[in-house]
């Protein structure tokens, strides 16, 4: 299935995990285009994608398209083309960067993770966009735990560790131009997660709360800053067996039961 959001009401659109099309939504007083939203895709996580489109949707009050990224899609238009290495946990570890690409590189649009629930108005988070910058993001300083995660892949530790899970692009600054087909296939892990196509003062920062890391952030008594608007589960999340009672989970699980039953998803 496929929705999209107009004045904040959740419109489904058809059939399948393609994403609205429409190139822009009538508001009041004209048309604005709507915020682009690629979320990676793993087969091994459908659940997870849905829940997360799901949680964006339901509280979206501004036009928004969310749009899967499918590796087998991007291969079989033969914009990927890369061997998957031993490092790379999910099938959209590189898939993520063509994101300005498929964006036509205009305007703003995000990429996320498909493991995150949303708990808040995405439109709180464009009003954070500041047009000086070619990306923003949380600048986690994370280093994991375990050795392993989800259902048994390796975790792997390396500057600037998640800050390429959520990510809002500038499709249109000249820097982002370099994120073509034939870089994202060619270049290193370490060149595209740390984004060392970018000097650092080009990379904004935005609070935690956008891309909370269970068990990693915390939620400090009293200080309503610090709950969170995003919740990622980076280790695993309770579409896995192994991590069906971690922390956050009775939000995701009632999330999924909402969706299940508003989607009609088997």
């Amino acid at each position: 299935m496929a929705f999209s959001v107009v004045n904040g009401n959740l419109k489904e659109n058809g059939h399948g995990c393609a994403a609205n099309s429409s190139a822009e939504v009538d508001l009041s007083n004209g048309k604005v285009r709507p915020f682009k939203i690629f979320v990676g895709y793993d087969s091994r996580e459908d659940l997870a994608y849905e829940v997360c489109r799901y949680s964006i949707l339901k509280r979206a009050t501004i036009p928004v398209e969310v749009h899967p990224i499918i590796q087998s899609d991007l291969r079989s238009k033969g914009l990927y083309w890369r061997e998957r290495g031993f490092t790379e946990s999910t099938e959209f570890s590189f898939t993520r960067f063509l994101t300005p690409f498929l964006a036509d590189y205009e305007g703003w649009a995000m990429f996320v993770d498909c493991d995150f629930l949303y708990t808040a108005d995405i439109k709180q988070l464009t009003e954070l966009i500041d047009d000086k910058y070619a990306i923003m993001c949380v600048q986690h300083d994370y280093t994991p735990k375990e050795s392993t995660k989800m259902d048994g892949v390796v975790q792997t530790v390396y500057p600037r560790k998640n800050w390429s899970s959520m990510v809002l692009y500038n499709c249109e600054h000249p820097k982002n131009r370099v994120l073509t087909p034939e870089l994202v296939n060619s270049q290193t892990g370490a060149f595209l997660h740390r984004f060392m196509w970018l000097e650092d003062h080009e990379i904004g920062s935005i609070p935690f709360v956008w891309n909370f890391l269970v068990g990693h952030n915390h939620i400090e008594e009293n200080d309503p800053t610090t709950v969170p608007k995003a919740i990622h589960y980076t280790s695993g999340g309770p579409w896995f067996e192994a991590w069906k009672d971690c922390d956050f989970a009775v939000p995701w699980i009632k999330e999924m039961e909402e969706c299940k039953k508003a989607t009609k998803l088997v």
